[in-house]
């Protein structure tokens, strides 16, 4: 372990941050694909603390606030449960970009706020190699009403 990677991994800890075990593939596919420098992950929907999907649709039945508070700990908890889902295979490496996908109600607007759990972890675990690209966006629909 390099020792960028293990201060990061201390300052998980430090945070009372414990990784979650990553959900297996709902299909035939793989979790993630490094190909050079390049890690591609598949999507993740929001999870219950106990592995279970939330499902909905902001700003059709589910608030803002609602998607921030629904899975792990700490602010923007959806989002945040996400990150730490997905940190298994980059191994805790600083990345520089982020796609969000919401599912959200066609006249939704407020798609980056729902993400900023993931850039907001990001910085504070990685501090300046946190900072990012991200996208945000809208989708009419996810896989299994995620």
């Amino acid at each position: 372990m390099s020792k960028v990677t293990s201060a990061v991994y201390s300052r998980l800890r430090g945070a009372g941050i414990v990784l979650p075990v990553p959900p297996r593939p709902v299909a035939n596919f793989a979790t993630h694909v490094q190909e050079g420098s390049l890690l591609f992950l598949s999507g993740q929907g929001p999870q219950t603390e106990t592995g279970g999907l939330r499902t909905g649709k902001v700003g059709a039945g589910v608030t803002v606030e609602e998607s921030l508070r629904r899975c792990a700990p700490g602010r923007h908890k959806s989002a945040r449960g996400f990150a730490l889902r997905a940190w298994r295979p980059w191994q805790g490496e600083a990345r520089d970009q982020v796609a969000g996908m919401v599912n959200a109600a066609p006249d939704f607007t407020d798609h980056p706020h729902v993400i900023d759990g993931c850039s907001d972890l990001f910085v504070e675990i990685f501090r300046d190699a946190g900072h990012h690209a991200r996208s945000a966006v809208g989708l009419g629909s996810l896989p299994r009403g995620t």
